[in-house]
């Protein structure tokens, strides 16, 4: 399994939000980090085909996704950073309204949304109203509805963000173990889940790759005791380049 991105870019208007991003991602879980405005959402939204590109291929096995079309949307499971809910449906029927876009059987599906509301711990107040749910409630249940469906690419964006420490580390480790045979990108300010869960970390600052590569040696080349610490030093250095 391979998603091959060369040369991709967005204008908004005459803002160049993402500048020739390439890179090539294989099973495993790959940490984006960046400053607000750094093209982090942006590159996921182009991989979905949410917003059209300014320039540049996607592959995906070798094959443009743009020929493979709606096949390559079922193999991409997505969590936005903020989605509008209809409010007045339950949990549970939030998600067999997204299983039912995604083409997922009833039988198939009523099995597989009570797993996910188990992992996601939302079992107890799965006939609640999502009008009645918190921040952190919506973050888990955003997340389970991007794993319906087995998704073999999964594109998080902040899923930690608004959880408690609890709740932070049970998502984590859930996600951690898809990653052998899935390609998870996961977009995050939370230093703690790159040292947790990546395999390998991007950073990115005004739509271009910084530096890149697996965690320990980040923070070997930056001589860094802590993810947090090489975060500061790569996007306030102009050139820095760490490599796989």
């Amino acid at each position: 399994m391979e998603l091959y991105i060369e040369n991709l870019s967005k204008y908004y208007g005459e803002k160049l939000a993402l500048d020739k991003f390439t890179y090539t991602f294989k099973e495993g879980t790959y940490a984006i980090l960046g400053p607000n405005g750094a093209g982090k959402s942006t590159l996921m939204h182009l991989i979905t085909d949410n917003i059209s590109r300014s320039g540049g291929q996607i592959f995906y096995d070798g094959k443009d996704i743009l020929q493979l079309g709606r096949s390559f949307r079922k193999k991409i499971g997505f969590m936005p950073q903020s989605q509008g809910m209809y409010d007045q449906m339950s949990a549970k029927g939030f998600l067999s309204y997204m299983a039912e876009i995604k083409g997922i059987p009833k039988k198939e599906a009523r099995g597989v949304i009570n797993e996910l509301l188990s992992v996601v711990n939302l079992s107890d107040v799965s006939h609640k109203k999502l009008s009645s749910f918190s921040g952190g409630m919506r973050q888990r249940i955003l997340l389970a509805q991007a794993l319906l469906g087995k998704p073999d690419i999964l594109m998080l964006d902040e899923p930690t963000a608004g959880l408690d420490p609890e709740e932070r580390v049970r998502i984590r480790t859930y996600i951690g173990n898809l990653a052998a045979s899935k390609i998870v990108l996961i977009t995050t300010h939370i230093t703690s889940d790159v040292e947790s869960i990546a395999d390998y970390v991007i950073f990115m600052k005004n739509g271009r790759i910084e530096a890149f590569g697996k965690p320990e040696r980040i923070l070997k080349e930056t001589c860094s005791e802590n993810m947090e610490e090489a975060y500061l030093k790569i996007i306030h250095t102009e050139g820095q380049n760490a490599g796989t």
